[in-house]
Order: C-alpha cells, then structure tokens, then sequence
C-alpha cells in the first residue's frame, strides 16, 4: 500500500478497500458484457475492476495526474479500458460513452451535489450507481415535507427514479470519513414530470423556492417572478396550489405544474 499514491484531501479522496464491497457496487450497477460503464473517481482502481468483469467496457474519468499515471500504467494491456483524465464537470459524459451507458463511481464528497446534477444532463446514464454520503442519500429519496426533502430530492425524482441500495461504514474507506456512507441507484423515469426544454428553468425555480424554503409559496412566487399579489395569486391558482403552502411540501409534479402555470 506505501507505494500508492497518498490520497489528497484537495479531491476529497476516500478510497473504498473492501473486496466484498466493491462487488455489490458492481452487481447494483448491473452491468453486462454488451455495456458501456463510465466510472467516476476510479482512483486507485479498485472498483475499476469488478466492473471490467461485468461490463464490456469501462471508460474511467479521474482528475488526479498521479492516480491517472497508475491506471494508465495498469490497464496498459487491456483494451477494453480508456482512461481520461480531467474533471467530470467538464466532461461530455454521452459523448465519452459514444452511445448508451452506465455509469458508477465512488463520488468525491466535496463535490457529490454537482456530480449528480452533471449526470443528469442528457443523453443520460440507462442506470446509475453512486457511493455518496449517507446525507445525500436520505435526500436523495425524501419524500415531501420530511426533514431531509429539497432541492436535489426534487430535481432527481422529476427525471428519475431513486433507490437505497445498502449503507458503507466509514472503516471501510482509506482514510475513514467522518461521515457515513450508502450507496444510490438512479434510473432515468419513463415518464419525467418535465419536459427536454424545461429541464432548466425547472432547475431554476426548484433552487429558488427552496432558498426561500421557510416562505409560503405566494411570497415565493412573487420573489422569483417579480409579481405582485394579484398576479402571484392567478399563478397559484392556475396551478392549483394553496398560497400558504411552502417549497418543501410540493412535490415533484407540483413544482411542473407551477413551473407551466407562469
């Protein structure tokens, strides 16, 4: 282990070391020979692997050049691995892929919020499988009006359908969080509550109402759109809502109809 390269905290780098693990990551993922998985942070590998024995081709995206240089060195002979080596953010993820994939990783903690907001860009991922703090996994999935439920449950379960696959203890990473961990599966609905088009603007004023999250909606509205009272209140009734409800018990499909009813 001396001769890996040390993990940077400027990454936020955790590495997942246990065998067992790494496999069930693997097998939520699904992945068959026909397939195409691009891995998020492979790091030093070790999920890397169990996906090579399941998919038919991985394409592994990581920013650290030092931890590049090891896999590069490692797959050297293998074909069915291509390396790039930058920052997902700035990465076309579709067109990585060049057609339909999968996509998996360990997600650095620092940055799991716009990780899981770049990846649901389009084309997106058939199925998902993200290691991410266990935080960000009860958000994920929160139902309207629980503590946990805002801006990130909204915008995934509008596109997506989201399931707890199992928790990761803190021992099990090199070196240990200080948070615990679970891993998510996400998979694109077949029926989105939202359009192509209004993906954005949908983003948009999911983001806004829940930075008011404390303010009823007709004070919400007004904010974001520059409406006065009246106004506010024919939005609000074209989408049939309550003025005094608030951001965080609307649902997904309330948040388009509202979005539709400007």
């Amino acid at each position: 282990m001396s001769s890996l390269p040390r993990p940077k905290k400027r990454f936020g780098q955790h590495f997942l070391t246990d065998p067992a693990l790494l496999a069930r990551i693997a097998d939520a993922l699904g992945a068959t020979p026909a397939d195409t998985v691009i891995e998020i942070g492979p790091g030093r590998g070790a999920l890397t692997a169990p996906l090579l024995a399941r998919a038919g081709r991985v394409v592994a995206i990581e920013v650290d050049r030092d931890l590049a240089a090891m896999l590069r060195e490692r797959y050297a002979s293998e074909p069915r691995f291509t390396l790039v080596e930058g920052d997902v953010l700035e990465q076309a993820l579709g067109a990585l892929a060049g057609g339909p994939f999968l996509l998996a990783g360990n997600v650095p903690y620092n940055i799991t919020t716009p990780i899981l907001f770049h990846a649901l860009r389009r084309p997106r991922p058939t199925r998902a499988v993200y290691l991410v703090q266990q935080e960000v996994a009860e958000r994920a999935v929160a139902s309207p009006g629980s503590e946990a439920y805002g801006a990130l449950s909204v915008n995934l379960q509008a596109v997506a359908e989201v399931t707890p696959c199992f928790r990761v203890g803190a021992r099990a990473f090199t070196p240990p969080p200080k948070v615990e961990s679970a891993v998510i599966r996400v998979v694109p609905r077949a029926d989105p509550v939202i359009t192509e088009a209004e993906e954005a603007s949908f983003r948009a004023l999911v983001q806004g109402a829940f930075g008011l999250r404390r303010k009823q909606l007709r004070r919400v509205v007004r904010t974001l759109w520059a409406l006065d009272a009246s106004a506010a209140d024919a939005v609000l009734a074209r989408a049939g809502l309550d003025g005094d409800r608030r951001p965080e018990t609307l649902a997904p499909e309330e948040f388009a109809r509202l979005l539709r009813s400007r």
